[in-house]
């Protein structure tokens, strides 16, 4: 009798899912040589999934430019797999107008309009990206070959059990039974089950004919609760504050003039309700940078595989802040001060030989390299501080409500001068320094070698100063936001903001622990992604991972006690682990919810891109475990 054909189950169908198809395709070849039987479980449109599906917003848009978008894994990517070139979404958009690529379903006329009016430098809508990631898990699909079958269902895994053998039976919610020889959960961004103080929120809002929206991806959010001219409590100012902004100001029909003075006018449509917004640091994401470098950045000079593996062959276990940081910070360092000094030689003292000799002989915390730096670059202003950089209204204490708004607005408006102009491009070499570092953390440093408490800085803190200074909105958002906040719309309530549930006032209650601005709210959003949680996960098959006992949160043991990340235990090759640390046959799982190093699902063009290095390795590993199991009728006939 032939062999039986391995069959291969992803639970999640968006870009993650489709990346790992496309290495499947390119190292199937090499590592087994036979028919495939794969199954996409995905409720919402393959390749795009629920996260970037088209049925959202249309103002909704990417924080990456189209040049700085692809979903192939090409030649800067150093992973076993071949690589494989293949259009970003500029080229894509390109390739459609020009005829050179065919094989993309009619685009609505709004569709086709952006295609015509986008450069590789604009922010595409998400509604374009869908279509991208879309064309691209179909093509991904032909590259299988005829000899692989691929079958969607636009279904939601349920649940898996151990089958006979080592094979697996994954429920589906319509009743259908697929039995797989091995399980990918590759679910994207999930929502959590309410934990105990989210849970007294809601029902606090509920007793007192309020409104609270928990943390959840903003465009799932149903806001008609909210009311022309209510106000209304915000926490948190990253990227899910600017979706709530295109949603409850233009979403609502309001819209943005220029001004004169390069400025925007917000004209009301009368349906905005009045926001207060706050947050830990209490001002937003920095925004993305639209200056031009004089001298490219080259790679990490200190933050380098030859300098970890020093580290390495020292000590057992790295520790973040005392090792890593230091040698990210001065790379960062490093970019942003040569840029001022080659770009801007009127801003510093001295030549950039000079200063880049001692720069290279010095500690980041060395108080000589702070004495550098002050004789080097007299205004300090423009000298580097990473420290301020993340928090930069700590220490600031706040007269009144009018200070806290000139503040806020003062450094808003300085950072989009800082990341528009022409003339400050020290910004930009920074942001590329401190992303080269970012995807070379997973490459460079086992995350086994790392002490629990480095762990969970890199997840949090590191995470976080990154998505802060890297990951911020186009510039135009903030420009968005001072209109909004000359319009009323939009008051600040500044940095360590707190909130409660006043029973007395039957009332939402809202300040800042560096001002005496209270006030108060019957709405309250929590303008957030839900902390990662495979143990109260709405998802239902990682529920099932965990309550079956298959799966198991990460706990790290620090000083403190034992913490939880919340996040998928996994191993160093994406295998999914039981409570006791024992590989489980056949199950892998890869996204932002495990233990892996979260990379994204796509990234910017030749720049050796973790997320493509991960889908590299997850499939080899898939296809050497069905090729172990699995020996194809030649290998049969060869013995």
């Amino acid at each position: 009798m032939p062999p039986r054909v391995p069959v291969i189950a992803f639970i999640g169908g968006g870009p993650r899912t489709a990346g790992v198809l496309e290495r499947l395709a390119a190292n199937q070849p090499g590592l087994f040589h036979g028919p495939l039987d794969i199954h996409v479980i995905e409720p919402y449109q393959p390749g795009s999934g629920r996260i970037w599906r088209y049925d959202q917003s249309p103002g909704l848009l990417l924080n990456s430019t189209a040049a700085d978008v692809t979903m192939f894994t090409d030649e800067s990517v150093t992973c076993d797999g071949p690589s494989v070139q293949g259009p970003g979404l500029s080229a894509w958009a390109a390739g459609i107008l020009d005829g050179s690529i065919r094989d993309v379903p009619a685009l609505e006329p709004h569709l086709l309009a952006q295609l015509r009016s986008l450069t590789p430098s604009s922010f595409p809508t998400r509604q374009l990206q869908s279509k991208y990631l879309e064309w691209f898990f179909g093509r991904a699909v032909s590259a299988l070959g005829p000899e692989t079958t691929v079958t969607v269902h636009r279904d939601t895994a349920t649940g898996v059990e151990r089958s006979s053998g080592d094979t697996h039976s994954v429920r589906l919610a319509s009743g259908t039974v697929l039995t797989a020889d091995v399980v990918v959960y590759a679910l994207g961004h999930t929502d959590s089950v309410p934990d105990v103080e989210t849970a007294r929120l809601s029902e606090f809002a509920a007793r007192h004919g309020g409104f609270h929206a928990p943390p959840s991806y903003t465009t799932d959010v149903d806001y008609s609760g909210i009311e022309p001219g209510q106000d209304v409590i915000v926490s948190g100012m990253g990227l899910a504050f600017v979706d709530l902004l295109v949603l409850l100001f233009e979403g609502r029909g309001g819209r943005f003039e220029e001004r004169p003075d390069g400025g925007l006018n917000y004209v009301p449509s009368g349906a905005e309700p009045r926001l207060w917004a706050g947050s830990r640091r209490g001002v937003p994401y920095h925004s993305k940078i639209s200056s031009t470098l004089r001298t490219p950045v080259e790679r990490p000079r200190y933050f380098t595989a030859s300098a970890i593996d020093a580290l390495l062959a020292e000590h057992q276990e790295l520790d973040f802040r005392t090792q890593l940081w230091p040698l990210i910070a001065k790379d960062a360092g490093y970019a942003y001060y040569r840029e001022l000094f080659t770009g801007y030689p009127d801003r510093v003292l001295g030549s950039w030989a000079s200063f880049e000799a001692r720069f290279d002989a010095l500690d980041w915390h060395s108080p000589l390299r702070e004495e550098l730096v002050a004789v080097s670059v007299p205004d300090p202003g423009l000298r580097l501080d990473l420290e301020k950089l993340d928090h930069p209204l700590s220490g600031c204490a706040f007269a009144d409500h009018d200070t806290v708004q000139r503040s806020v607005t003062a450094y808003i408006q300085r950072d989009v001068d800082l990341r528009t102009g022409p003339d400050h491009s020290e910004t930009l070499a920074l942001f590329t320094a401190l992303l080269f570092v970012y995807m070379d953390l997973g490459r460079l440093v086992p995350q086994e070698r790392l002490n629990a408490r480095s762990q969970q800085a890199i997840h949090g803190w590191w995470h976080g100063f990154f998505s802060f200074v890297d990951s911020g909105p186009p510039s135009h958002r903030l420009r968005e936001m001072l209109a909004l906040h000359r319009a009323g719309f939009l008051k600040f309530l500044g940095p360590g903001m707190w909130v409660r549930a006043d029973e007395s006032l039957g009332r939402f209650v809202a300040g800042s622990f560096q001002s005496p601005v209270v006030v108060d709210a019957s709405a309250y959003i929590e303008a957030r992604l839900p902390s990662a949680s495979v143990e109260r996960s709405a998802n239902p098959a990682l529920a099932d991972l965990h309550d079956a006992g298959w799966g198991t949160e990460q706990r790290l043991l620090t000083s403190e006690g034992t913490h939880s990340t919340g996040k998928l235990l996994i191993s160093g090759n994406y295998q999914v682990l039981s409570p006791v640390g024992t590989p489980q046959q056949g199950l892998f799982a890869v996204g932002p919810w495990t233990s892996g190093w979260g990379a994204g699902a796509f990234a910017r063009p030749n720049t050796n891109a973790a997320p493509f290095r991960e889908n590299d390795a997850l499939a080899r590993r898939i296809l050497t475990t069905v090729a172990a199991t699995h020996p194809t009728e030649s290998q049969l006939t060869s013995f």
